[in-house]
């Protein structure tokens, strides 16, 4: 047996177990996220992306999970949301309450599981068909309808084919519901409690959600409007004329419904229009419409993208102007928005309707006819969209029995300025 140490070769071999050591990824990371703005800014929404954890924590098997601590060393409420469905969640979301300029600190490390905390359900979505028995049954993760699937005649059934004649989308706040059917409206429901009640309303028709109820009510007249921001698309149609195009009717072909996330934090569903055909000389124009709405705040987000339309076709959504006399505008920071506020709500009282996109995204302002056009009764909101661009919006509904600051013009008009700020000055996340 030789006794020659090759002092070589135990030098690379120290070398390598220092690299390997080096190179391992790290079992926690941390992250500051800092507030911009000089106000206060309750429930944000924190979205970190599997790809960016990744890159600092290492690849993550599927099966596993990011916990989050706060500077307090408590556990943090975390939902784990697949976004293209593929089995693995995409992203991990969380609500956080800043204060003016405040940077916070958050602890990152894995787990197997979710940290066990009891959980208050802030966000919440559902599509449920009514049954042979005549009743509703469970939430559906997938659902379709033809375009032309008719409005229900309540005078020949009682109750619509889907609850609430549709998809419905609620937070602890305010929730919204989609006609599912020819009309393709959106309407809304005024909440008087933090409670999520989509699941309740509607399922007979002893109570009547058109009537003030001790958890609120449907608070708009949507008609022939656009309601609160059903979608249309502006085609031109000569040199000096576009056309206003409601999406939706029997020149859509599908309709296709899909459960995206359902709380607790944040809830998304995600609407697909198949071969929405404009007339019989151009190709069906192909939309996606993802709604997402979370806890604490008074709006939902649209993002939408389109294939196919006409050449300088523009999207366009609105707000119903049924009980309002005007509008107002204002252009603040990264954002424009449209609003009304009027005793416009079905119960006669005060209801503040807005509408924010960003400046990128915004084209014009403007006003549908009243008469002689399926449009009707809606100040519209143009956007600067195109083939394959994604475009987004928020939509507000500031109801005064939700919150008496929405009582006044001036209370909605300070709140939304407030929006507009925080909108235009997002979160700096740093990873450390």
């Amino acid at each position: 047996m030789s006794l020659f140490i090759d002092k070589g070769k135990i030098l690379l071999l120290l070398m390598g177990a220092f690299l390997s050591a080096s190179c391992k990824s790290p079992s926690t990371i941390s992250i500051s996220i800092t507030n911009p703005a000089e106000i206060a800014r309750p429930d944000e929404l924190i979205v970190l992306k599997r790809v960016d954890i990744d890159k600092k924590l290492g690849k993550l098997p599927d099966e596993k999970f990011v916990l989050i601590t706060g500077s307090n060393k408590i556990p943090v409420l975390v939902q784990y949301d697949d976004i293209n469905l593929d089995g693995k969640w995409d992203e991990l979301v969380f609500l956080y309450s800043f204060k003016p300029r405040e940077q916070a600190q958050f602890l990152l490390s894995i787990g197997d599981r979710p940290a066990n905390i009891k959980a208050v359900v802030r966000a919440h979505e559902r599509q449920r068909r009514k049954t042979a028995d005549g009743k509703f049954g469970l939430a559906l993760d997938k659902d379709s309808i033809a375009g032309n699937q008719p409005a229900t005649d309540f005078s020949i059934h009682p109750l619509p084919p889907f609850l609430t004649e549709g998809p419905a989308w609620e937070n602890d706040k305010v929730g919204f519901r989609l006609y599912f059917d020819e009309r393709n409206g959106k309407d809304i429901w005024g909440k008087t409690t933090p409670k999520m009640m989509m699941d309740e309303i509607g399922l007979d028709t002893a109570n009547n959600y058109h009537l003030l109820a001790n958890w609120g009510m449907d608070i708009l007249k949507v008609g022939k409007s656009l309601g609160a921001g059903a979608l249309a698309l502006s085609v031109p149609v000569s040199k000096d004329k576009d056309s206003l195009v409601r999406l939706g009717g029997k020149n859509v072909e599908q309709v296709m419904y899909q459960k995206i996330a359902d709380g607790p934090v944040r809830a998304i569903l995600r609407l697909t229009y198949k071969n929405w055909k404009l007339a019989e000389s151009l190709p069906p124009v192909q939309l996606t419409e993802e709604i997402s709405i979370w806890g604490g705040k008074y709006f939902y987000e649209s993002h939408i993208i389109f294939s196919n339309a006409p050449l300088n076709s523009k999207l366009v959504t609105g707000i119903a102007n049924l009980h309002s006399n005007q509008s107002y505008q204002t252009d603040t920071l990264d954002a424009a928005i449209l609003y009304t506020h009027d005793l416009q709500s079905e119960n006669k009282d005060n209801l503040g309707l807005a509408i924010l996109i960003k400046k990128n995204d915004f084209y014009e302002f403007g006003k549908t006819a009243d008469t002689a056009t399926d449009i009707q009764h809606t100040y519209t909101v143009v956007l600067n969209s195109e083939n394959n661009k994604p475009v987004s919006f928020r939509f507000y509904a500031g109801w005064e029995r939700s919150d008496p600051q929405y009582k006044t013009v001036k209370g909605f008009n300070d709140f939304l300025k407030n929006e507009a700020v925080e909108y235009s000055l997002p979160l700096i996340i740093n990873w450390k």
